[in-house]
């Protein structure tokens, strides 16, 4: 189990190979929170014990903050892939980095709230793979099992 604070745990996982394909794979065809799913791998890392009122508290939470504001940023991030023809080159894509820096912010301020949310660690052991089955059909929408498998699998949790 880890004692490890939220945002140092997914800035560890995000970075390991297949993670982030697999997150942006659930968030982009099948509608899930990266940042959700990431906190329910936390939560199972660090052995605490969250029923379906917590995941649903958390859905809520998360839901509510994506809509409001890692959504748009992402969406106004995205729509910035393709440089203004009136824009200087540099200024476009410096403005494009800003709202990039501004949605990472929007998704550390989220993981703050999951975190401050969350219970206290423990020592239960949980499946990584369940967890996140849990927190998919929790958040709704579908999520292929070898998908979710292939997360657990990739994070090391």
């Amino acid at each position: 189990m880890t004692d490890l604070a939220l945002w140092p745990f997914v800035l560890d996982v995000h970075g390991r190979p297949g993670v982030e394909e697999a997150l942006h794979e659930l968030q982009d065809t099948h509608g899930h929170s990266v940042d959700y799913l990431l906190w329910a791998l936390w939560i199972t890392a660090s052995g605490r014990v969250v029923g379906d009122d917590d995941l649903d508290a958390a859905a809520r939470l998360s839901r509510g903050w994506q809509d409001a504001a890692v959504a748009p940023l992402r969406d106004l991030r995205r729509s910035l892939k393709t440089p203004s023809q009136v824009a200087p080159r540099h200024a476009w894509e410096g403005l494009r980095g800003k709202v990039k820096s501004l949605e990472l912010d929007a998704e550390r301020m989220l993981l703050e709230m999951l975190e401050a949310a969350s219970p206290p660690p423990g020592d239960a052991a949980a499946d990584a793979s369940e967890a996140l089955r849990r927190a998919a059909a929790i958040w709704g929408g579908s999520a292929p099992a070898a998908l979710l498998e292939r997360l657990a699998s990739a994070s090391g949790v």
